[in-house]
């Protein structure tokens, strides 16, 4: 007996039971090829609900689990943000059907440059990619509308809080890596307001200065 083949809209029903409804989001998820950004060895499973491995001990997040993130970001269309951890860039590829501009950063620089390529050949041009330690976030380009961190950290960095603009959202893994809640927040006048918790997962750890020491 055969294999059975799967397709993008197999990933849309995966988001869809999970509870997303967003349908700008959903759409995103239906026009962006996940087998342009997983390595080519692992193309068969792209359009299974799996994270798939990238190098480095990095996996890619599992689109079920991106779209409930990105969909807690509310994102209208007009917003500037600030992705941490590129990946092979898919979540980058949503995140730039859904947003105005979108700054991204990677900590290992082959990671990037593969998502680099990945980007370019999708035609996503709206999409700034840097390598460096993405627990600093990037001042020079804040303030942001929206920050969505891919690695987990028992609390926001606050440099990410700093870069955050006055009624921007936030949404990260909260746990020491392997055992999170991924949570999204609020910036409000007096700081970061704690919204509501978005699904329990595991992520790999934050790593850098404001993170896990590397």
């Amino acid at each position: 007996m055969s294999e059975a083949v799967h397709r993008p809209e197999d990933l849309v029903q995966a988001v869809r039971a999970v509870g997303v409804s967003d349908e700008r989001l959903l759409q995103a998820v239906r026009a962006t090829p996940r087998e342009a950004f997983v390595p080519a060895g692992h193309r068969a499973s792209a359009y299974r609900d799996v994270p798939l491995p990238i190098g480095h001990g990095q996996v890619t997040t599992q689109p079920s689990l991106s779209a409930m993130m990105i969909e807690s970001l509310e994102l209208s269309g007009d917003e500037h943000v600030l992705e941490i951890g590129t990946g092979f860039g898919f979540q980058t590829a949503l995140l730039a059907r859904l947003a105005a501009d979108v700054v991204t950063i990677e900590l290992w620089p082959d990671l990037l440059e593969q998502a680099r390529r990945n980007l370019a050949q999708q035609g996503v041009r709206n999409v700034e990619l840097l390598v460096g330690d993405g627990s600093g976030g990037v001042p020079d380009r804040a303030p942001y509308d929206a920050v969505i961190v891919s690695a987990a950290f028992p609390e926001v960095p606050a440099p990410l809080v700093g870069q955050l603009r006055s009624g921007g959202r936030l949404v990260q893994p909260i746990g020491p890596g392997g055992r999170e809640q991924v949570v999204s927040f609020l910036r409000t006048a007096t700081g970061l307001e704690r919204r509501r918790t978005v699904t329990p997962a595991h992520f790999v750890r934050l790593r850098g200065q404001y993170g896990f020491p590397s």
